[in-house]
């Protein structure tokens, strides 16, 4: 047997493969699924707290990464079944994830025209969206440790949505304290923790909301330093004639008074800057309305799009085997954990090796 060089020890190669994952979630393999209605909060049983939870019919993997996938409706308006919330968890149920659409607290339409105008108000709504989405994947956690109805994998969950589902899901990720909040002009932080902190007031304590990667349709963030370098792998897709949610930076919805938003435009530049794996898709000249129009061409492309991009973070693509490593042939950029976040080689410990021909490598390097 050939002898290793010494700097480069025994490695344990990834590579992601196809027939790893024995066909799943690549394409659609399972011809139905089937939708389960809950509560999801034990302190809530609203209908603002109710989730519809889609699984492959026939599948016996016990073993299945999660998504939660948002409703959009600028806060104010929008249902778990709205069409194109149907077609996304529908087309990744079928490709044998377990995907949820969670309902979330919303704006009573008697107070829209106070909302629109207040910027305080705007990001309550933000804060209390994100703390019911984290009770929901508690949920996931909570009914694991009970018996596992979902048979899920609860160290792969993913968090995205459309337009205000994927804001949701962007603040949801990327706060990671309550004082990254801004103070002035208006006391943000005070506002969250009327809301129970970061975590809330919306049950299922006890259990971990942390996920492991980030799906914005057409969504956008408040502040871009909230990406730092430890935060989650994102993909996202937006049109950039978008003025709902700017592909730049600007207020939402167009208005003056409402909280400016930055989308994908800027939010990938911050994810380059800082390390943290990303990628975008764009259409040239597309609006916002592609993202709640789920039989469109580009709503497809998007899932698709978004099925690339997760497939290599699935643990279950991992081919294991003893390789010498030859790196005269190509360059390594970067190396990231599992959560995306820039590294340094560790042993003992599954990073992502990240080379200029496009290539990566999960690795496991040994004592």
């Amino acid at each position: 047997m050939k002898k290793l060089p010494t700097l480069l020890a025994l490695t344990l190669i990834s590579t992601f493969t196809f027939a790893q994952c024995n066909g799943r979630y690549q394409t659609e393999i399972f011809n139905s699924v089937t939708v389960t209605e809950v509560n999801y909060s034990d302190i809530y049983t609203d209908n603002y707290h109710k989730m519809d939870i889609y699984t492959p019919d026939g599948d016996t993997e016990i073993n299945r990464p999660v998504i939660l996938f948002m409703h959009g409706g600028s806060f104010y308006g929008g249902d778990k079944a709205d069409s194109y919330c149907v077609e996304f968890c529908t087309a990744f149920a079928k490709k044998g994830y377990v995907v949820a659409s969670p309902n979330y607290r919303l704006v009573s339409l008697i107070n829209i025209g106070s909302f629109l105008t207040n910027q305080d108000e705007q990001y309550e709504a933000v804060l209390q969206a994100t703390v019911d989405v984290k009770a929901a994947i508690r949920y996931f956690r909570k009914d694991l440790a009970n018996g596992d109805t979902y048979g899920i994998d609860p160290n792969t969950v993913f968090v995205g949505g459309s337009s205000a589902g994927a804001v949701t899901a962007i603040h949801l990720a990327y706060i990671d304290n309550v004082s990254d909040l801004p103070t002035t002009p208006f006391d943000i932080q005070a506002v969250a923790n009327n809301l129970g902190g970061l975590e809330g007031d919306a049950g299922n304590m006890g259990y971990s909301s942390e996920v492991n990667g980030v799906i914005s349709f057409a969504g956008g963030i408040n502040t871009l330093s909230w990406i730092d370098s430890n935060d989650e792998p994102l993909v996202s897709c937006q049109g950039d004639a978008d003025q709902t949610v700017s592909y730049n930076c600007a207020p939402g919805l167009g208005q003056a008074t409402v909280l400016e938003l930055c989308g994908s435009g800027e939010i990938h530049p911050q994810a380059d800057l800082v390390g943290v794996l990303n990628d975008k898709l764009v259409f040239p000249g597309a609006d916002h309305s592609w993202c709640s129009s789920g039989n469109s061409s580009n709503f497809i492309q998007a899932l698709d799009f978004t099925t690339d991009f997760l497939f290599p973070l699935l643990p279950c693509n991992n081919t294991t085997a003893i390789t010498e490593v030859n790196s005269t042939q190509r360059k390594l950029l970067k190396i990231t954990d599992v959560l995306g976040r820039v590294t340094t080689a560790k042993q003992n410990t599954p990073l992502f090796y990240i080379y200029d021909n496009g290539s990566v490598e999960k690795k496991v390097m040994l004592n």
